[in-house]
């Protein structure tokens, strides 16, 4: 199978499965988006195995616990490789700078393509134009 086709279904895959659904930390947040969409490009996301969370308290704990202190920081313990935003694959993790990700860093989001990312906003996940990039991680 092509790669981009590949990164086309992985990425389908996770908008069926997030797109419209309310952020509820534990269940559906941008750390098990970006899990789901690894796991559906073949890689394995041991940081998450038996991390259960259902707070931001909670999850920041569990970050913290597992001997991080940033979102970006975990990323990079999984071994991918850091890349510029601004080519990012479907399929690739991009962190953006937001206001509501204090003791995270970032908020992690899944590109789709023609520069949107598919990401939490206003409580609800969804298609996003991203303003303020952190870093970003092929995939």
């Amino acid at each position: 199978m092509h790669p981009m086709i590949r990164r086309r279904e992985a990425v389908e895959a996770t908008v069926q499965r997030f797109v419209g659904k309310a952020y509820a930390p534990g269940v559906h947040d941008c750390a098990r988006l970006a899990a789901f969409t690894l796991r559906q490009m073949g890689h394995k996301v041991p940081l998450l195995k038996g991390a259960r969370y259902r707070t931001e308290a909670g999850g920041l704990k569990a970050l913290r616990r597992l001997g991080f202190s940033d979102l970006a920081e975990a990323v990079d313990a999984l071994g991918l490789v850091r890349i510029a935003p601004a080519s990012a694959l479907p399929g690739d993790i991009v962190a953006l700078d937001v206001e509501g990700a204090t003791g995270f860093g970032c908020a992690l989001t899944v590109a789709c393509g023609n520069g949107r990312v598919l990401g939490f906003m206003g409580g609800v996940c969804a298609p996003l134009e991203p303003a303020a990039f952190v870093a970003a991680w092929r995939v």
